[in-house]
């Protein structure tokens, strides 16, 4: 049989670094009969791809109709490194004994890499891949995707600081007269927020028309962009809904305030910095659903998901008996450090190298690293062959910085 099993593990036990990092770890395979190779030899990539595929139906020289289907798509490549950890492309044959063998690696990330992303139609994915050269013989490959984050520190853009107040208004026409206006504001102390956190929004709602509002419903969503290049330039959009909140119903001629909070879950940071084929942008869309055959009032609230929370601002998430989650502080987010921790692992808890590094805000807990929801069904591509193992769940989602802020106990009955 030769090769009984085979492991990647990083320093990082989320598998996830900033960009700019460096990723250290090692590599072990376990065989249960002596194995001739020529080398083993690890890749470290780093890309981008958009695709889909369009159908139509076209007519030939005859009129007879046939389908027609173009595949379409974009791709960026932003960084490749590949060297041997054994042997070399022209070395003589060696025979590992029947034993582990274990091989230590390391790689310094480029510090101006994007985010992770995983999506119905395209993904920023990293990957390390492993190959035992094996002359005359198919290679065998071990391969395993990381996260990698672009660190969007919330307390560097001014924008997202102040309180934003979104006013909508709308006059109802029944049978040639006009009513009072249904007016709805909706207030939010800051427009940028983390995985973890709760947006905390006041709605006012002044029903002075003779019209009534069913409900008001606010519905955070993710604002998706993919674009591809080739065979030519085409962009698809989705809006996926993130959480939905409902309230009302507000009968003509009253008024009503609500106090709301919206859970945010672990989000890739909006923009996606240094991707150029895939968009990722966050809002909170206003609905004012009413009655009869008028059309609803609606608007939106522009939002920012970065990884370093607005120190500034922290909501108390609700009331919870369970304790707080907390973690090894030095898994604080700090600006990336390059090289990261060496390979014996002192510079830094977890692969993380703060060492020596001064914490900008004291204040801000640290964070857990959270998979998204969205997972991608496997992470093989064209270079992949029948021989090629991969390491953990057929399916990978990225992680992202999460946030647990202590909660605070509610006020006691009097």
């Amino acid at each position: 049989m030769g090769l009984k099993d085979c492991e990647i593990e990083l320093d990082n036990p989320y598998n996830t670094y900033y960009a700019g990092q460096t990723v250290n770890g090692k590599v072990t395979f376990t065989f249960d009969s002596p194995k001739k190779v020529r080398g083993i030899v690890i890749k470290f990539a780093g890309e981008a791809e958009t695709k889909w595929s369009q159908t139509e139906t076209k007519t030939d020289q005859e009129g007879k109709q046939y389908e027609s289907t173009t595949n379409l798509t974009g791709q960026e490549e932003y960084f490749q490194i590949q060297y041997y950890l054994l042997g070399g492309k022209n070395s003589n044959e060696i025979e590992l004994e029947a034993k582990s063998h274990t091989y230590p690696f390391t790689c310094a990330l480029p510090p101006t890499l994007p985010s992770s992303f995983e999506g119905e139609w395209g993904f920023v994915r990293y990957t390390i891949k492993v190959t035992l050269d094996r002359p005359w013989k198919f290679d065998q490959d071990l391969k395993m995707a990381f996260t990698v984050i672009s660190p969007v520190d919330l307390n560097q853009n001014p924008r997202v600081k102040d309180p934003f107040k979104l006013e909508l208004e709308k006059t109802f026409c029944c049978f040639c007269c006009a009513s009072g206006p249904l007016s709805l504001i909706i207030h939010i102390p800051v427009t940028g927020f983390v995985s973890g956190q709760t947006i905390p929004l006041t709605i006012e709602c002044d029903n002075a028309s003779n019209v009534g509002v069913e409900s008001v419903k606010l519905t955070m969503r993710k604002l998706l962009a993919f674009h591809v290049m080739t065979p030519r330039r085409e962009t698809k959009k989705k809006k996926e809904v993130i959480s939905e909140i409902s309230v009302g119903p507000v009968e003509g001629g009253n008024s009503q305030t609500w106090s709301q909070h919206i859970q945010i879950p672990p989000l890739p940071p909006s923009n996606l910095v240094n991707c150029g084929i895939i968009d990722v942008d966050y809002d909170i869309k206003v609905e004012a659903v009413v009655s009869g055959p008028h059309a609803n009032l609606d608007g939106n609230i522009p939002i920012v998901v970065g990884t370093v929370p607005l120190a500034s601002f922290q909501p108390p998430p609700p009331y919870t008996d369970n304790p707080p989650i907390t973690d090894d502080p030095s898994m604080l987010p700090t600006q990336p450090v390059s090289p990261a921790s060496p390979p014996n692992g002192t510079g830094g808890a977890l692969g993380w190298n703060i060492a020596g590094s001064e914490n900008p805000y004291p204040n801000i807990p640290p964070p857990t690293f959270a998979e998204a929801t969205f997972r991608a069904p496997n992470i093989s591509n064209k270079n992949d062959s029948e021989f090629t193992r991969f390491v953990g769940p057929a399916d990978y989602a990225p992680r992202y910085p999460t946030y647990a802020f202590a909660p605070s106990a509610p006020p006691a009955d009097l």
